[in-house]
């Protein structure tokens, strides 16, 4: 152990319950915990390791979001525990339990909004002929309040965009129909139009590519998903981002297709999609954003994990009898159950 300061703790690896950051390698069994505030990695005793790590990598391979490199590969778990992994990057999975769970609340809340204006309605209509206030030719005058609360709900700003340059975009509910995902123009990726008003005389577009899609596509696709989904649409979005092998390559995909025109035979437009393909445009939005953020500190990590493994190599050195280091590298990579065999 190098650092002195607080390292905190988890509750994720009951064996070792030290640390917010976790830096293990299976294959010469070392487990680092590594300090948040100075960035040291702190090499754990010897006898502690074993089954720490044991645990790390199962954690890790369960865990949604990885992203890595050739050498080195970053994982969050729920809790909040960050796992570097050392070795050879595995295969990144899409799961669909997350967003299950997130499109079927979504779904219910519309179900139980829906359901509930519904009665409010009703109510309305049978109290009214019950008590002859409602007549054949009084039926505009009880919907009035019902078409006030309409044009309130089509009026209203739902999402706020802020592009680089400083202005604020407002778009309406009725805006989102005009957004529309196309290859970009300028290096491999994609490209979003946004669209506010449907008039020639007060239609206004931008397209934005890079960082500003991603981030802005990533605000109002919820917003168009707002009806969520049933179990089945979202393992069908699930599926069509398996296909692809990747949600960046989804998204590709998608943006490259001509498909899903509006009447004036322009593609690309989102609310031309299938529920299923929309809903996947947004997971394969949301996990883009996450894989990015993680990847930020790949470089960095990489760089003080051969820095920290040449101290390891010496201290456990001083520590293992002849031959130990070679026994480990050799069998290290055994595994059981989907953990690592412990020698």
């Amino acid at each position: 152990m190098y650092c002195t300061k607080p390292l905190g703790a988890n509750e994720v690896v009951e064996t070792f319950p030290v640390g917010r950051r976790l830096a293990f390698d299976a294959a010469r069994g070392r487990l680092w915990v590594i300090c948040t505030r100075c960035e040291r990695w702190n090499l754990t005793p010897l006898e502690e390791r074993w089954e720490a790590v044991e645990t790390c990598e199962r954690i890790f391979r369960d865990t949604r979001v990885r992203v890595s490199t050739e050498n080195i590969g970053i994982a969050r778990h729920p809790e909040g525990l960050k796992l570097v992994r050392i070795g050879k990057p595995l295969r990144p999975e899409f799961a669909a339990w997350r967003y299950g769970d997130q499109f079927g609340r979504r779904r219910r809340r519309h179900i139980l909004y829906g359901a509930a204006g519904a009665v409010v309605v009703g109510g309305v209509y049978i109290g009214g002929f019950a008590v002859g206030l409602v007549t054949l030719g009084s039926f505009g005058v009880v919907n009035l309040p019902i078409q006030i609360a309409n044009l309130w709900i089509a009026a209203r700003t739902v999402v706020k965009l802020h592009p680089d340059d400083g202005q604020v975009i407002k778009l309406r509910l009725i805006d989102l129909d005009g957004t529309r995902i196309q290859p970009s123009d300028e290096e491999p990726g994609f490209k979003i139009q946004v669209r506010r008003g449907k008039k020639k005389k007060k239609k206004k577009t931008w397209w934005f590519e890079g960082p500003e899609a991603l981030r802005f596509a990533g605000a109002i696709l919820p917003r168009m998903n707002d009806a969520g989904g049933a179990k089945q649409t979202v393992q069908r979005a699930v599926d069509r981002i398996e296909a692809a092998g990747h949600p960046e390559r989804f998204l590709l995909d998608i943006a490259g297709q001509n498909l899903y025109h509006a009447k004036y035979g322009e593609p690309g437009y989102i609310s031309r999609m299938p529920d299923p393909t929309r809903l996947a445009v947004e997971m394969a939005l949301h996990e883009e954003q996450e894989r990015r953020a993680l990847e930020g500190e790949l470089w960095l990590l990489e760089r003080a994990w051969k820095e920290a493994e040449e101290i390891a190599e010496i201290s456990d050195s001083l520590l293992l009898p002849d031959g130990t280091e070679d026994f480990i590298r050799e069998h290290g990579e055994r595994r059981s159950d989907g953990g690592i065999e412990r020698l």
